[in-house]
């Protein structure tokens, strides 16, 4: 059985609530889709702090800290910009945990290097961050959702 976004948004604050952490969001092609489902669940004030859309590299940037060396370096879809998105996400926001995406929803944009569907999702707890690297296939629309079912997920490992 296919576990719901609603589900799994379920679970994540149940953990968030037993361990008294607090969470917040950096999203890029996800647009908030990922703060949206997380508030889906009745009771997600009690760990839900907020979100950035950090859509433009400015907002990486100026907002959430992403050095732009690091920018130019391997660009804004890429370990080290969602890893720098989501410290910094946590960072601003004073949360003990962050989720971060950033990728390539198309249907245009994409590269040989990086298609159309590529993904990275950050994950931070406690000024840990580790990053994980996706290739999902299918519309804009199902890359985020899959975006945003990934990143759910991950954090709920992560507890």
């Amino acid at each position: 059985m296919i576990e719901s976004l609603r589900d799994l948004s379920e679970r994540l604050g149940s953990r968030l609530l037993m361990r008294h952490l607090t969470l917040c969001v950096a999203e890029s092609c996800t647009g908030g889709l990922l703060g949206a489902a997380i508030t889906e669940t009745a009771g997600s004030s009690g760990y839900f702090l907020g979100g950035i859309i950090a859509y433009d590299n400015s907002v990486k940037t100026g907002l959430l800290g992403v050095g732009a060396a690091a920018l130019t370096r391997h660009g804004a879809v890429s370990a080290e910009t969602v890893t720098a998105m989501a410290a910094g996400a946590a960072k601003l926001l004073h949360a003990d945990a962050a989720i971060a995406v950033s990728g390539i929803a198309g249907p245009g944009g994409g590269t040989e290097d990086k298609p159309v569907g590529l993904v990275f999702i950050g994950i931070s707890l406690h000024d840990a961050v580790r990053s994980f690297e996706y290739r999902f296939p299918g519309t804009r629309s199902a890359i985020r959702e899959q975006s945003v079912e990934q990143g759910l997920r991950r954090m709920i490992e992560r507890l």
